[in-house]
């Protein structure tokens, strides 16, 4: 049976019965013995389309035991052999992408453009981990004192555990999985149980590039896994990315339990709109930036920070455009914008804009009620655009992860720093303008950890490290690049003398060189 054929979606003769995501332990796909399991929902439908096995203590135990057995033999592998199986695993993925694609749009319901855009910027990990052998390379000094070299080497962790957001079914377990196995590790994944089928088209292409059995596990579930795996005595690292209160927990109960934890949090993420900025273009970032994927994404803009006279000019090239949005399933050719993931995210979303009203913010295009044909029970939610909201109001302060864009009027620039510099989260922010002096001071000193200038999504390519600041990200370490090299890895330093440069007689001084 072809990869193509065992993880296809099912066909519309299938929908009716649904369909079974299975946990993928050692090798093999396996179905909970807790007997729990969870609805997979199609967004776009608002029904359910399959179900998804939830883990309990058995298979929690299988999953790390496989790894654990799995990492003598695959961290002992030399990096240019697993760096060849990531070779294989790039040009899988690449060969397999639009099957990606339709599993992401399937369960999270994004438009397939994103979906393949998403799946993309996995794949350039998964080539920037090809060139583990020059990564994991140390620095050797000959001769730090008479008859004695030194040199440092990086070593794996043992078993690393990935916990992944539904916004990015395919992208965020892939800012992980090949630089952790590339370094030597073996991996556990829980990807989340709202769109679980992508984890398993990546294991089986991980298993056809030649991966051996239990290097690379799948554990479905829910916050039973979760806890499972960061109290689990044979699990070494933890990656997460989500919500800041998760964030927090994730990283408090990990480090307790002795683990190394990265913990990418949640984000408001502002641009910043200067006086001299070319509005067209900023209009363009801004509707890509807070209403692409439904304005599910940690990097997304939620806030335009309007810039002394240019608040009234913003909301009149913005507001007919909002309006205009294509919203439809994400198959349909042109789709700008699908539905948000849940029911509940769409309760939720449609509960702050009336919260917004409440407060006084100025509504100027409303998405509640938002319907599309032949898609009536669908989750969606329109285009919502405010003006004149102010920091103290609950849509600014909250994180709203929907299609909503909020805009602040300041009179300067300085007042736009102090409202970034006062927001508790600092993952991404932009500012458009056409004076390079003004950009320079900005990105030089706004406490943020990834900065755009007339760039609305910052997200640093493969080769640098993706992370935020303040209480978007909870470890020393952001994720994937050489920051991701580091966090799977452990610096190991080594000093050598041999007999014929050994001074006769004990030594009790402390050594030095000489």
């Amino acid at each position: 049976m072809s990869v193509q054929d065992e993880v296809r979606p099912a066909d519309e003769a299938a929908d009716a019965a649904g369909y079974r995501v299975p946990h993928y332990i050692n090798g093999v796909r396996i179905p909970s013995s807790s007997g729990r399991t969870a609805d997979v929902f199609n967004p776009a439908l608002g029904k359910a389309v399959g179900q998804v096995d939830m883990a309990g203590e058995e298979e929690i135990d299988a999953a790390v035991a496989a790894a654990r057995a799995a990492f003598p033999a695959w961290s002992r592998v030399p990096p240019v052999s697993r760096a060849r199986v990531m070779f294989r695993f790039l040009n899988l993925l690449q060969e397999h992408r639009t099957l990606l694609a339709e599993h992401i749009v399937r369960e999270h319901g994004k438009v397939l453009a994103d979906a393949l855009g998403e799946v993309a910027r996995g794949i350039d990990v998964v080539e920037f981990s090809t060139g583990i052998p020059q990564l994991l390379k140390g620095e050797y000094t000959e001769q730090v004192s008479r008859g004695i070299d030194a040199w440092s080497i990086r070593q794996p962790l043992g078993v690393c555990a990935g916990i992944t957001p539904f916004n990015f079914p395919a992208m965020v377990p892939l800012w992980m999985i090949p630089i952790a196995l590339a370094a030597g590790n073996t991996f556990v994944l829980k990807p989340s149980e709202r769109d679980p089928s992508p984890s398993l088209v990546l294991a089986d292409l991980l298993a056809e590039a030649g991966l051996p059995k239990g290097a690379f596990n799948v554990l479905q579930g829910d916050k039973v896994a979760v806890d499972g795996l960061l109290k689990h005595d044979d699990v070494d690292a933890v990656s997460f990315v989500g919500s800041t209160p998760v964030a927090e927990y994730i990283y408090a109960t990990g480090t307790a339990h002795g683990k190394r934890v990265q913990a990418l949090g949640g984000a408001k993420n502002h641009m910043v709109v200067m006086p001299d900025a070319d509005l067209d273009q900023c209009c363009d970032a801004l509707m890509g930036a807070a209403y692409g994927s439904a304005g599910e994404r940690c990097m997304a803009i939620s806030v335009a920070v309007a810039v002394g006279d240019t608040g009234d000019r913003l909301i009149e090239k913005l507001a007919p455009r909002v309006r205009d949005i294509k919203i439809a399933e994400g198959n349909v050719d042109g789709a700008e914008m699908g539905p948000v993931v849940t029911g509940a995210a769409k309760a939720r979303i449609e509960s702050l804009i009336a919260k917004g009203v409440e407060e006084k913010a100025e509504l100027v295009v409303d998405g509640r009620g938002y319907t599309v044909a032949g898609y009536e029970d669908g989750y969606f939610c329109g285009g919502t655009l405010f003006d004149r909201v102010t920091p103290e109001m609950t849509i600014y302060k909250e994180e709203i992860f929907g299609p909503v864009l909020c805009v602040v009027r300041v009179p300067d620039l300085a007042t736009a720093v102090e409202v970034i510099e006062a927001n508790e989260y600092g993952n991404g922010v932009a500012i458009f303008t056409a004076d390079g002096g003004v950009a320079r001071e900005f990105t030089h000193n706004i406490s943020v950890g990834m900065v755009g200038i007339n760039v609305p999504l910052p997200v640093p390519m493969a080769f640098n490290s993706f992370g935020g600041w303040k209480r978007s990200l909870f470890g020393d370490q952001h994720i994937y690049g050489p920051e991701g090299v580091r966090f799977y890895t452990r610096h190991k330093a080594a000093m050598q003398r041999w007999p014929d440069g050994t001074s006769k007689g004990a030594e009790f001084a402390f050594p030095q060189m000489s």
